[in-house]
């Protein structure tokens, strides 16, 4: 039988429950335990997919086609593990179960309540989820903090799940210190006030993480304790780190991995960390630095292009720099300073705001020698680009953004052109694509055929392939069946690549995505 980890948060949301999450996913693989983790999102959505990054940051692509929460990449990348779409549910997705099940006939005669009906349903989905992963450890985060309506539902189920399960349950709650301004005085009331609303719905929280800015006094750890009803050593203080790699080593050597195992009755045996180490003392390094354009259009939000920056630091650290990632407002577009920069990275994105910028901002990396990447729509905007100033195709366009354009070099997949419906139908997920022997995308991945995965509606146009081609364009990565673009590059560049995929998804700090480690390693020559 597994047992259940299950994490919480009060006062304020976006305090790191998703990284502590996954920093404890870390702790206990480096414990040799098999772990799965889940993410409770209690908005209606069905998923993630049509949320809009401002308001919710980037959506996680998993490879089996799911649209997720951002939290999904921080479990994936911290604790180097693969997950499915069973590891993000929604409100909406547990209700439309419910609903759908009531529809078919499964509770006839019966009035279909929150209690147990919706609740079973969630406790369902935990058991279902530890049993197909074939976890030791199922990890749990609630989104949001307790006392938020949306949530209370959740917060029922796992309560009543720890009472089915009898010590097979730990509740990790995650608070913050406060600080009195402008004297910083340290403040343990709103850590207090939230235990006490998470008292309230019958959850009594067997281990504290409290964030703060540098480690709080041993009197105010002892207050927490005391007035949280905790025993003192299962107060952990979560200091702000230098970096997101160095949390879990820290958050081990704060006790946390050791109070997980006394809860759950597991032997605490020594974790294997030497990775973890090694990376963290390569963060603490003075390393030489690079500036990286990263022309977008969604920098307002710290969030929005999270896997593409945690991906570039994976790759500046195997290569033993330091990267200084400048945003540049693809409305707005400085040729100045991208002409600047000692690379230029064009990540995802939907819709013609911003567009011409990005293409402006790959001929500048084009002509002027400087190491370039392009993502999903990067490819595409390299595509644009290069129709128009290589291949004479005035006005090229993609027919996402110019229904009209007399050159749609990117235009709709096939099988895209009669969907209506928005959500969860793009071409999502892993997919296979062949690599060209001597091209550079071989040279990085070494194999011939490689998986990413994806997000979009959109292609190279099949009828432009041969005139891209004619004047230089290379297609280093084809689909099996021949027919889609999937990565493409040019010859007597430093480095000029780009990819129909997202391989910022499958990037880890111990093992990052080689096409960014190619990217990053041009830097260092150019």
């Amino acid at each position: 039988m597994a047992k259940f980890i299950f994490v919480t948060g009060g006062i304020v949301s976006g305090i790191g429950k998703g990284i502590t999450t996954g920093s404890i996913g870390a702790l206990f693989k480096a414990r040799g335990k098999k772990i799965s983790i889940l993410k409770i999102d209690p908005y209606l959505n069905t998923d993630a997919g049509t949320m809009n990054p401002f308001q919710h940051g980037e959506v996680f692509v998993l490879d089996d086609g799911a649209e997720t929460d951002l939290d999904l990449g921080h479990y994936e990348r911290l604790a180097d593990i693969s997950l499915t779409r069973e590891s993000n549910i929604t409100s909406g997705q547990i209700y439309s179960r419910v609903l759908e099940k009531e529809r078919q006939g499964e509770f006839l005669g019966q009035t279909i309540q929150q209690i147990p009906h919706i609740t079973n349903e969630i406790k369902q989905h935990l058991v279902n989820l530890a049993k197909n992963s074939q976890a030791d450890l199922l990890i749990t985060e609630i989104g949001g903090t307790v006392g938020d309506i949306e949530a209370e539902i959740f917060f029922e189920a796992i309560r009543q799940f720890s009472q089915e399960h009898p010590g097979d349950c730990a509740f990790i709650h995650m608070a913050k210190i406060d600080y009195i301004y402008p004297s910083e005085e340290e403040k343990t009331k709103p850590t207090q006030q939230s235990v006490r609303t998470l008292l309230s719905r019958g959850i009594n929280p067997d281990i504290l993480v409290v964030r703060c800015k540098t480690p709080f006094s041993e009197s105010n750890r002892q207050k927490i304790a005391l007035f949280c009803n905790v025993k003192i050593d299962n107060v952990i203080p979560a200091p702000n780190s230098r970096s997101l790699y160095s949390i879990p080593l820290a958050l081990e050597n704060n006790g946390l991995g050791k109070a997980i195992c006394e809860k759950l009755n597991i032997k605490n045996i020594r974790p294997s960390l030497t990775k973890w180490k090694k990376l963290d003392r390569l963060i603490a390094k003075k390393l030489p630095v690079k500036k990286i354009g990263l022309v977008g259009k969604y920098l307002n939000h710290p969030d929005a292009y999270i896997s593409v920056i945690e991906a570039l630091k994976h790759s500046a650290l195997a290569n033993m720099v330091e990267l200084e990632i400048i945003a540049c407002d693809s409305e707005k577009i400085d040729a100045q300073l991208i002409g600047s920069m000692d690379g230029i990275l064009v990540p995802g994105g939907f819709g013609i705001r911003g567009i011409e910028g990005k293409i402006k901002a790959i001929q500048i990396a084009r002509e002027n020698n400087i190491p370039f990447l392009g993502l999903c729509l990067g490819l595409q905007c390299a595509t644009i680009e290069f129709a128009r100033h290589k291949c004479g195709l005035k006005n090229a366009n993609s027919t996402e953004f110019n229904k009209k354009t007399p050159h749609p070099v990117i235009d709709f997949l096939p099988e895209q052109i009669k969907i209506k419906q928005k959500g969860g139908t793009m071409r999502l997920g892993k997919y296979p694509a062949k690599i060209k022997k001597d091209s550079r995308v071989f040279e990085l991945y070494q194999q011939a055929t490689v998986f990413e995965r994806h997000r979009h509606r959109y292609e190279v146009n099949p009828k432009y392939h041969s005139i891209l081609t004619k004047n230089g364009l290379i297609f280093s990565g084809i689909s099996p069946d021949g027919k889609l673009i999937e990565f493409i590059e040019l010859k007597n560049h430093p480095f000029f690549v780009a990819t129909q995929a997202h391989p910022e998804f499958k990037s880890r700090p111990h093992s990052p995505a080689p096409l960014f480690f190619g990217f990053i390693r041009a830097t260092k020559k150019n």
